[in-house]
């Protein structure tokens, strides 16, 4: 499957809810969110239709996203399904790790083969601060297990927001001498409840470099990944700065996104959709509406700062 610029789409994010346990401010607004209802958000039985025709047209991995995936009833079950098809290469999950630590088990025995965590924070008081109430130590409790049961190289995610973090950014980068972790810095992105937030507040990756010179650049990384990755000498880890908004990284993309209630997005940083559910029980109609769609896939995004997405980011899959 390709689209109209030659670029080969081998990677489906799946959003398998809009419903999370925590809510960031740079994710919900204060007040909270209207959820789908049960009847609006595609069933399992249909996640693992979908997910099969993708992978018969050439998706080769699959991440699962949310909302919060962990809190979705029946989520094993779909693990195991895409779990066990040969032609899909690499199944990962991106979660908020609360509920990590009880359910890693699990979820590595049904096949899935690893996890990104988020985390912006390792400082308690701004974590709970971050997420209105989350509890740091069940994010960390997640972590170990994870790596006790083989959920790895674990990957964490870092949202870098100005005035909040970037005084931790030293000591996330130092997580990656003694472990094997990947700890990348995403540049905070126009999307949704964001694009209230001040520009001020925007901090561009390269700050990373300027805080931690002794980085080098690794050679050999996939060009279609999204994080430029570098290294401290020695580390047994790495450190990738995603870079949406300061340099994008779309002629490589190879991504397209499922929401959880069936449409169809080929750039996370764009408000066009197409609804697939109309042709869950037409599979010639469903292949060829996500070739048409996919080929129609832009040469590159147009946000920045002052310009923004409407829809928030657990409503269209992180």
């Amino acid at each position: 499957m390709e689209d109209r610029f030659g670029r080969k789409i081998k990677y489906l994010r799946l959003s398998v809810t809009d419903r999370c346990n925590l809510r960031c401010r740079y994710c919900m607004p204060e007040e909270g969110v209207s959820k789908l209802a049960h009847q609006s958000i595609l069933s399992m039985e249909d996640y693992a239709k979908l997910v099969d025709t993708f992978v018969e047209l050439g998706v080769e991995k699959v991440r699962l996203t949310g909302g919060e995936p962990l809190v979705r009833k029946g989520l094993i079950n779909l693990i195991e399904h895409i779990g066990k098809n040969p032609k899909v290469k690499d199944l990962a999950m991106t979660t908020n790790g609360i509920l990590l630590a009880e359910q890693a088990e699990a979820l590595k025995r049904a096949g899935l083969n690893r996890v990104n965590v988020s985390l912006d924070t390792m400082n308690p008081l701004k974590f709970a601060h971050m997420t209105r109430g989350g509890n740091l130590n069940q994010v960390l409790d997640g972590l170990k297990e994870a790596r006790r049961v083989g959920l790895t190289p674990i990957k964490l995610n870092i949202v870098l927001v100005g005035g909040f973090n970037e005084n931790e950014i030293e000591k996330f980068v130092e997580m990656t001498m003694d472990e094997e972790i990947d700890v990348r810095f995403i540049e905070l992105m126009p999307i949704g409840e964001v694009a209230t937030w001040s520009a001020s507040q925007f901090l561009p990756n390269d700050v990373i470099l300027e805080r931690v010179p002794g980085l080098v650049p690794v050679a050999g990384t996939d060009p279609s990944s999204p994080a430029r990755y570098y290294a401290l000498p020695g580390a047994k880890g790495k450190v990738g700065l995603i870079s949406p908004i300061s340099c994008k990284f779309c002629s490589n993309c190879n991504r397209v996104r499922l929401t959880a209630e069936g449409k169809l997005k080929y750039c996370l940083h764009a408000d066009e959709e197409v609804d697939l559910r109309p042709f869950l029980n037409d599979e010639t109609a469903l292949r060829e509406t996500i070739e048409h769609y996919v080929f129609q896939k832009p040469e590159a995004h147009h946000i920045g700062i002052g310009t923004t997405v409407k829809r928030n980011m657990f409503q269209v899959g992180g």
